[in-house]
């Protein structure tokens, strides 16, 4: 197996791994100051940073299997845990209530999250590339920041639309969405010189 596939593959597992811890965490809602965000927002963000440097070196093709494989993976997540809240409780197991107020919640989170994701991530690095196409290898800062922007108006939209509209009211509504996408719009920039970093890397070695 080549260092190209292994960094793949890699690159790969923690973007999935990412994807499914933050659909549990996105359980949460917190309150920070006037702001309000979802637990996802401590991880989900670098979802689309990995899928970035999947499109930017290995391209579109590979990074839809990325995709592909998170949406599976978080539907069969949702699947697992509907079975085993339905499932009948062992005498004695007295903890169905907190299971269900927690991971009960989860299959719509996740249903909002394949939604939102698939259309988001699938944009972002469509996005990407089509931007690459026109620069070349230059002005990496650009599509890095441009597909991210747009992937994430989307993705933000459609998770809080389904995921939340009618639990919190129509201010707190508008809130979290524009907390929300700003953020990961921030850390996108803050994070763009480890970006740079990681891409520049990884072309040198394994391209």
């Amino acid at each position: 197996m080549s260092k190209r596939i292994d960094i793949y593959l890699v690159l790969s597992i923690l973007f999935v791994g990412i994807l499914l811890i933050s659909n549990i965490a996105a359980v949460k809602l917190i309150q920070a100051g006037p702001f309000i965000l979802d637990g996802g927002a401590f991880l989900f963000p670098f979802s689309y940073i990995l899928c970035d440097i999947i499109t930017e070196i290995f391209g579109f093709k590979k990074a839809q299997k990325s995709i592909i494989l998170g949406f599976i993976l978080s539907a069969l997540a949702s699947l697992i845990f509907l079975l085993v809240q339905i499932s009948p409780s062992a005498e004695g197991w007295n903890n169905q209530e907190s299971f269900v107020n927690i991971l009960g919640f989860v299959p719509k989170i996740v249903t909002a999250s394949l939604s939102a994701y698939f259309i988001g991530q699938m944009l972002n690095s469509y996005i990407l590339i089509k931007i690459k196409t026109k620069t070349g290898e230059k002005k990496l800062w650009l599509r890095l920041i441009g597909s991210t922007f747009l992937g994430e108006i989307a993705d933000t939209a459609i998770f809080c639309t389904i995921a939340f509209y009618g639990t919190i009211s129509g201010a707190e509504f508008t809130n979290y969405i524009l907390v929300g996408y700003i953020y990961k719009c921030l850390l996108e920039i803050v994070l763009l010189p480890i970006t740079y970093k990681i891409i520049k890397t990884l072309k040198k070695h394994y391209m």
